[in-house]
């Protein structure tokens, strides 16, 4: 018998595994009572009581004053049984986008709520991996008193590179990034032993808006996150598509005919770069930002709707391309220069209309709820995620 079974199949395992499904369950479904906590692990009372009191004594769970649960639901008909849920300050978990123009930390509790976040302009490009590595993580800990410390359970760590599993950067173009191993970069700075991931940064930001909800979406949504570069990553019934080598959804680098400088690819055309160097040229302004850029694009200054016009037929063209290979139903749109869809929705609706066969169906476009701190988000996410399987640190622990 292969010996993971047989850890897993033991008292131990079995145990294990029910604390596992616990804490998702109250993760994912907010307060519980006992005996629904009960059904969804489907044990008896008993067991289950054992998995509570296990969990209670670790500090994790914790039972709702009554007296508190009534007075929020004044139509809950008889007597409500004692509730639970996760003790929030437990632990907590850091994650960490490096971009190519900003670093940007979030710390999150063990109900994923955001604590704190930090974004600061960054130079990627000028300033190496190790300089990029080391600031990251004093930026993620240096508002995080010592005496804390103690209850991180994990740090996650995004960046616009390829990477494989481990994270090991195979190549980051737009960071001048080859051959890192970025994890253990991570854990060489590191004022904290705790577990460590890396993801590409638009995995990370579809992990981080799919992860812990109620109702997962049913479907297949592709992210895209567009910042200097643009990349993406895809949501299939709720779980990251990730492709033979971790490339899928990487549509950035798809080639765009039918725009003013043609045989580019769609992040050479979407991405901030080309926008503000466009913008740059027709504005006579001594130092344009993306937010008077956008700004003309809403009072129609001409040139810089006709820069906004390229960008959307680009982005048109680009979701019908990937469209037609994984037929995504839902798209989300994340990363600064998702700010300008909003101006522009109208024209790119127009363009997959008259570009596409009228037979397909029009995908629906969102604009992500926290553009800023997504990929840093789903990082810190991907260390919660392990912390409620059996691949966590506490059961590493336990076997010492």
């Amino acid at each position: 018998m292969n010996e993971t079974v047989l850890i897993t199949s033991s008292p131990r395992g079995i145990r294990q595994r029910n604390e596992v499904a616990a804490l998702k369950a109250l993760h994912q479904f907010g307060r519980l009572s006992r005996a629904d906590l009960a059904r969804k692990l489907g044990l008896n009372r008993s067991s289950s009581g054992h998995i509570i009191a296990g969990l209670t004594a670790d500090g994790l769970v914790r039972e709702v004053n009554e007296n508190h649960y009534v007075r929020a639901n004044p139509t809950h008909a008889g007597r409500p049984g004692i509730m639970l849920e996760l003790v929030p300050e437990a632990v907590f978990f850091v994650g960490v986008e490096i971009g190519v123009e900003h670093i940007s930390t979030v710390e999150i509790d063990l109900g994923t709520n955001i604590i704190s976040t930090s974004v600061e302009p960054f130079d990627g490009a000028s300033a190496g991996v190790t300089k990029a590595v080391e600031r990251a993580v004093q930026m993620a800990f240096e508002a995080i008193p010592a005496s804390r410390r103690d209850r991180c359970e994990g740090l996650g760590i995004a960046t616009p590179a390829q990477m494989d599993k481990h994270g090991f950067v195979r190549l980051a173009p737009l960071l001048g990034w080859e051959n890192e191993p970025l994890v253990e970069r991570v854990r060489d700075v590191l004022p904290v032993s705790v577990p460590v991931a890396a993801e590409n940064d638009a995995n990370a930001f579809a992990i981080g808006a799919t992860y812990g909800r109620n109702e997962l979406h049913a479907g297949v949504t592709l992210f895209l996150v567009m910042e200097s570069g643009v990349g993406g990553g895809i949501i299939v019934n709720g779980s990251l598509f990730r492709g033979a080598n971790g490339l899928a959804g990487e549509v950035g680098h798809l080639r765009i005919d039918g725009v003013s400088q043609p045989d580019r690819n769609l992040e050479q055309v979407l991405g901030l770069e080309n926008i503000m160097h466009g913008y740059r040229n027709i504005s006579g302004k001594a130092e344009p930002t993306f937010q008077t850029f956008l700004a003309d694009v809403r009072d129609r200054v001409p040139g810089a709707v006709t820069i906004a016009e390229e960008w959307a037929r680009a982005l048109a063209i680009g979701l019908i391309q990937a469209c037609r290979v994984i037929d995504a139903d839902r798209i989300v749109l994340g990363g600064s220069v998702a700010a300008l869809y909003p101006l522009m929705a109208a024209r790119v609706a127009h363009h997959i209309r008259s570009t596409q066969e009228a037979s397909f169906p029009m995908p629906d476009i969102v604009m992500n709820d926290n553009e800023t701190i997504g990929p840093a988000f789903g990082a810190a996410c991907i260390l919660h995620q392990r912390y409620l399987s059996m691949e966590s640190q506490r059961f590493a622990e336990d076997a010492g």
